[in-house]
């Protein structure tokens, strides 16, 4: 299948195959854990109009992150994935949503090295293509260094730091990478924007504005209102917003008992969350949506422009991580 069919698009239109740089799986399954669940669950998200992905890990031991790698670098040789994006362990425990905070801990540029040649010696030594960390921190300097210097893009996420040490962490990336610094799924995993206030929200926005970073959004109807994605689109640009499924391994399964990393999930009419022991709703865990699906609520139901909700599904996230050259 090359298209997608387009809700709300005249009949016989149709939209160029979508690129999800934050996706964790599908089908129950979570992408690295083997081989076999991780094809299985690219196959689905190809299936609904997907072209390529970055498969997302969630935060885990450095045993477990080694082991995820060992599995997915060959799929990125391959050419089935864009690469590997570690959704942690770095970020902090205010803002860790359905990350395990037992397991966070500050940022490690030794371990990401060692992951750097694990790669090599699978013949993909850029498989790693982003990890998104809190700058708060300690180490978050030498992080971003080690991931310049390995090709590696940092992302902003997760994140309990205020407009000031956002707003320097995602200029010093710009300067770095001489490109756009990006910020994982905005609004989500960081303290609400407030007028009084505006902490990282606002210091991604302004950057975004500027062109020093590219804003994630998940469009899933769940993580996000309508009228904030609208607001931001037409905001800062489609452009310079990155529209993403973060689907969770439950994506294509439906209700019932599921698990991101090693927590337990429930997921109740499509809307994933951590299950609790006194049974009150836990963090939203990631999203059940395609990409696909992500594009065509943003056009039906937040009134995003067409051509705006494609470019920050195709052309923006493409820009970012551009397919690798074959070593």
């Amino acid at each position: 299948m090359s298209t997608i069919s387009f809700v709300g698009a005249p009949a016989g239109d149709a939209a160029p195959r979508v690129v999800d740089i934050h996706c964790h799986g599908a089908l129950g399954h979570q992408f690295g854990d083997d081989e076999a669940g991780t094809r299985a669950a690219v196959a689905h998200h190809r299936s609904q109009g997907t072209g390529s992905l970055v498969a997302s890990l969630v935060t885990a031991s450095d045993r477990v992150l080694t082991q995820q790698v060992g599995v997915l670098a060959p799929l990125v040789a391959e050419g089935l994935l864009l690469g590997i994006h570690l959704e942690g362990p770095y970020l902090a425990e205010a803002r860790c949503g359905a990350h395990d905070p037992a397991l966070l801990r500050d940022p490690d540029p030794d371990f990401v090295t060692s992951l750097v040649e694990l790669c090599a010696t699978l013949a993909v030594p850029q498989a790693i293509r982003q990890i998104t960390f809190a700058p708060e921190r300690r180490g978050a300097d030498r992080l971003i260094e080690t991931c310049v210097r390995h090709g590696i893009r940092p992302a902003v996420g997760h994140t309990d730091a205020d407009a000031g040490p956002v707003a320097r962490t995602l200029g010093q990336i710009a300067d770095a990478t001489g490109g756009p610094a990006l910020v994982t799924h905005l609004f989500n995993g960081m303290a609400p924007f407030h007028h009084r206030g505006g902490g990282a929200v606002s210091a991604a926005l302004t950057a975004a504005a500027r062109g020093e970073a590219v804003v994630e959004l998940i469009a899933d109807g769940v993580h996000l209102a309508p009228e904030v994605v609208r607001m931001v689109i037409e905001t800062v640009g489609p452009d310079q917003v990155a529209l993403v499924s973060d689907a969770s391994p439950a994506t294509g399964v439906g209700d019932g008992e599921h698990r991101i990393g090693a927590l337990p999930v429930v997921v109740t009419q499509w809307i994933a969350r951590l299950r609790t022991d006194d049974g009150t709703p836990g963090a939203i865990a990631g999203s059940t949506s395609t990409l696909t699906r992500c594009v065509e609520w943003a056009v039906a139901t937040a009134g995003v422009a067409r051509g705006d909700a494609l470019t920050a599904a195709t052309t923006t996230p493409a820009r970012l991580f551009p397919p690798l050259t074959p070593p």
